[in-house]
């Protein structure tokens, strides 16, 4: 008789050695779907239906190649995006930087919040003050009081919620020729209201917190290791761990449209106001079989509950970053409280900012759709400093861009920037 093998363990230790590889690369991209994200792809697919669906096709190689472009700038020089800047660019420039990114964080931070909680109050009657304030908490706890390798091991884990929209999908009757076709063909309207949103739709996708998120935590990957190095099977490495994250991301976007798409647009709901709205909205509309309806809404809050938990310090701790390397205030994830107060100040500033937005009479949701835009305009002039550095042989030396890598980043640049210009030309 043939000998019995197995290939059982084997297996096993070959997808956890995969899911340990993966890191900045897989957080940054699950953070990319955060509340706020959900909320402005529920109401574009809403709105326009599928008309916006091929943008999750067409944009992920642009933003594969940004955000490996920022990764790598932050492995080359062991230094994140602010801190190359301050040291080869002037402090105007350094300051406009800045700025953008802990502006946009901060109202950012408000809306996840307020989506999370909303989204909370669908699934326990808890009182939404309440609810706002433990998840403040409860985020300040984690990123100030857990070291790096703990917390980013709870980031990485909490992207697994990203299989909360796969899963929505498929739960709800779709037309997949029509899908697969609105997938695939392009379609834009010149119209105000289509260009407003899909700049916003650029802006919550390839959006300025990403770019300073990522660079900083390949930084802080290189000091968890205790020296900073570089070669190439880094590079490749980081490079597996980006396409990853940046993969699953769109996937996630694409399923978040088609929902808003195929349940909302379809119904004649246009107008989605939060992400726990679109969650809301499914259980009366959707009716694939028995208490399909709220099982999609069941999915789709524990979605925007675990990538807010995710996405929220990724907000508050880019701010910090970018704001630590601009005075050269130690910056890092892995330093006690004491010896980086500067920097865990910024977190708990941005941080309670953020839950203030929620009750002194702004909108967060307007702010949301407006801070989404505005990372769409915000998102070029970083895109070219972004480029420029990537060019430069004082700074990246063997491992500057190269012709693929700079095709790609130029493109996305001029893309973005159009987008925003037909937007303002449409006014």
């Amino acid at each position: 008789m043939p000998l019995k093998t197995t290939t059982e363990k084997p297996a096993k230790k070959s997808i956890w050695k995969w899911f340990t590889v993966l890191g900045p690369g897989l957080t940054t991209g699950a953070a990319d779907d955060d509340p706020s994200g959900i909320a402005t792809y529920s109401q574009t697919g809403a709105q326009f239906g599928y008309g916006q669906l091929w943008t999750a096709l067409y944009m992920l190689p642009f933003m594969m190649a940004v955000q490996e472009a920022c990764a790598r700038i932050g492995l080359v020089t062991g230094k994140g995006i602010a801190a190359v800047v301050k040291e080869h660019y002037s402090k105007p420039v350094l300051y406009i930087v800045v700025s953008l990114v802990v502006i946009a964080n901060t109202i950012n931070i408000g809306a996840d919040i307020g989506a999370m909680a909303a989204a909370a109050q669908l699934l326990v009657p808890v009182h939404f003050v309440v609810l706002t304030m433990l998840f403040t908490v409860i985020i300040l706890l984690l990123e100030i009081f857990t070291n790096y390798k703990i917390y980013s091991g709870i980031l990485k884990w909490l992207a697994i919620t990203l299989l909360a929209y796969p899963i929505t999908v498929f739960i709800i009757h779709q037309d997949w020729p029509t899908v697969l076709k609105a997938t695939v063909t392009p379609h834009i309207e010149f119209s105000f209201a289509f260009l407003f949103i899909i700049t916003g739709v650029f802006g919550t996708t390839i959006t300025p917190y990403m770019f300073f998120w990522e660079a900083s935590q390949e930084v802080e990957e290189e000091k968890a290791k205790g020296k900073h190095s570089v070669s190439w099977p880094k590079i490749h490495a980081m490079r597996k761990d980006n396409t990853f994250g940046m993969v699953v991301s769109e996937i996630t976007t694409w399923c978040i449209l088609l929902v808003g798409a195929t349940v909302l647009h379809n119904s004649g709901i246009k107008d989605i106001k939060t992400a726990a709205d679109a969650a809301k909205a499914l259980e009366p509309l959707v009716h694939s079989f028995p208490h399909a309806g709220y099982l999609s809404k069941l999915v789709f809050s524990i979605g925007i509950i675990g990538l807010g938990l995710l996405a929220v310090p990724v907000l508050s701790g880019s701010a910090a970053y970018a704001v630590a390397e601009a005075f050269d205030w130690k910056a890092s994830l892995n330093l006690k409280f004491r010896k980086a107060k500067g920097f865990y100040g910024v977190i708990i500033v941005a941080m309670l900012i953020g839950l203030a937005i929620n009750f002194i009479g702004i909108d967060p949701v307007k702010a949301l759709v407006y801070t989404a835009v505005l990372n769409g305009v915000a998102a070029v002039p970083l895109l070219f400093l972004i480029i420029k550095i990537m060019c430069r042989d004082d700074i990246m030396g063997e491992y500057k861009s190269r012709l693929t890598s700079k095709i790609l980043l130029w493109v996305t640049f001029i893309v973005m920037g159009g987008a925003a210009v037909a937007m303002f030309f449409t006014i």
